[in-house]
Parts: C-alpha cells; sequence; structure tokens
C-alpha cells in the first residue's frame, strides 16, 4: 500500500508504541488521526508530526466510557473513509489470578478486546465495501508466554490474534488485510514505573534490552504496507519467547 493520501487512525497514539506508529505512518505519507484520552498529550504528537512535515489531527475520546467507541467512529468519520486502523489502545495489570478482582481483570477485557472488537467491526465493514485497507491489532507477548503474574492480560491479548486470525478470513477476501504485532518489554511512559524490571526480564534475551517504541512501529509499517499478509502476529519481542 502507498501511504500518500491515505488516512489512518491509531488508538492510544498519545504516547510509547502509539505515538511512534503515528509518526511513522505519517512519515509514509499518511494522514493521522492521534486518538487519546489526554487532549495535551494529543497536541503534542501532532506538532510534532506536523514539524516534520506530516500530517495530523488530534481526536480526543476516551474509548473505555460509554458510547466512546461510537464517539470516535463519528469524529474520525468527519475526516473520509479511514485506509488504516491500528488497534493500540490497551491496558494491563501483572497480579497473580487470586489478586486479580473483577474491576480489573473487566478494564482489560475491556479496552482490549471489546474496543477493538467494535472498532474493527465498523471499519472492517466500510473497508470491505471499498475493496482495500489495513487493520493491524497491538497484541504482547505475554499471549504467547506464560508468566505467574500475567494470567488476565496475556488472555486478552491471546484472545485480540484470535479476533485477529477471524477477521483476516472475514476481511481478507474483500481487500481487507488484518494482522497483529506482539511486542515484548518495551521502554515506554507506562512501563517507566518498573523499568528495573523490564531489563532484568530481557537481560538473557537475544537482544538483551528492551524495545523501544520505534522498533515496534516499524513492524507495524511492515504490515500496512503488505498486501500478502492476512491472519499473522509478528511477534517483537527480542527473542523473549524462545530464551
Amino acid at each position: 500500500m502507498d501511504l500518500q493520501g491515505t488516512t489512518a487512525l491509531v488508538t492510544g497514539a498519545t504516547a510509547g508504541i502509539g505515538r511512534a506508529t503515528a509518526e511513522a505512518l505519517a512519515a509514509d505519507g499518511a494522514h493521522v488521526l492521534v486518538a487519546g484520552r489526554d487532549a495535551d498529550r494529543a497536541a503534542e504528537v501532532v506538532e510534532a508530526i506536523a514539524a516534520a512535515a506530516g500530517r495530523a489531527r488530534a481526536v480526543t475520546v476516551d474509548l473505555t466510557a460509554p458510547g466512546g467507541v461510537d464517539d470516535l467512529l463519528e469524529r474520525a468519520g468527519e475526516h473520509g473513509p479511514l485506509d488504516v486502523l491500528v488497534n493500540n489502545a490497551g491496558t494491563y495489570a501483572f497480579l497473580p489470578t487470586a489478586d486479580t478482582d473483577r474491576q480489573t481483570f473487566d478494564a482489560m477485557v475491556d479496552l482490549n478486546v471489546r474496543v477493538p472488537f467494535f472498532l474493527t467491526a465498523a471499519v472492517g465493514r466500510e473497508m470491505a465495501a471499498r475493496g482495500r485497507g489495513k487493520i493491524v491489532n497491538i497484541s504482547s507477548v505475554a499471549a504467547h508466554v506464560g508468566t505467574p503474574s500475567s494470567a488476565a492480560y496475556g488472555a486478552s491479548k491471546a484472545a485480540l490474534e484470535s479476533l485477529t486470525r477471524s477477521w483476516a478470513t472475514e476481511f481478507g477476501p474483500h481487500g481487507v488485510n488484518v494482522n497483529a504485532v506482539a511486542p515484548g518489554p518495551t521502554h515506554t511512559l507506562g512501563t517507566s514505573a518498573f523499568r528495573s524490571g523490564v531489563e532484568v526480564m530481557m537481560k538473557d534475551s537475544p537482544a538483551g534490552r528492551p524495545a523501544e517504541p520505534a522498533e515496534i512501529a516499524q513492524a507495524v509499517l511492515f504490515l500496512v504496507r503488505n498486501d500478502f499478509a492476512h491472519g499473522t502476529t509478528v511477534v517483537v519481542d527480542g527473542g523473549l519467547a524462545i530464551s
């Protein structure tokens, strides 16, 4: 796909992997809709993209609020049809199963599964009607590697990868590529609170270090550019899953 003249929506695009993805898509020619809850951070991303001669607009929305998905779809629709959707918004809590309360569990399922499901339901149908489009879901290596504190989070991301495969069969025959990227531990604002733990986790991996957001964004960009990948998950974890 040539991204010149396309419109891309990236959820959770105000920091970390989402921001890096928005910047990478804009650098490749897409008009990027930067979706996130924090208006100031969204504006900062838009300004950074504009300073690099890219095009972007901020769409401030809380996807976990009642009607949040419909609000985002309506506001994104003001900029024309979407050519690219990156379902990046997500939440996590690393807790043993017995310490995971219902509110925490529901929050992860809500943002990691429900939100991309209904965004894709609407956007995928429109893309299929036009005969082209790219959808990339941001999963996690936690969907592939079990740990004592990732049962609920890993399950939510495994569900997203299962949806990815189903959507590939549903929308693929109509010209829409649906794929996923599963990052390993990555230096982001969200992981800064346990940065030392992330470093230790990756110490014995082939890469020997956590990823930078731009490295994950390059995998997203690869899938957006690719017309033959359908239903695959690209694991970008520095070799953590095999170490």
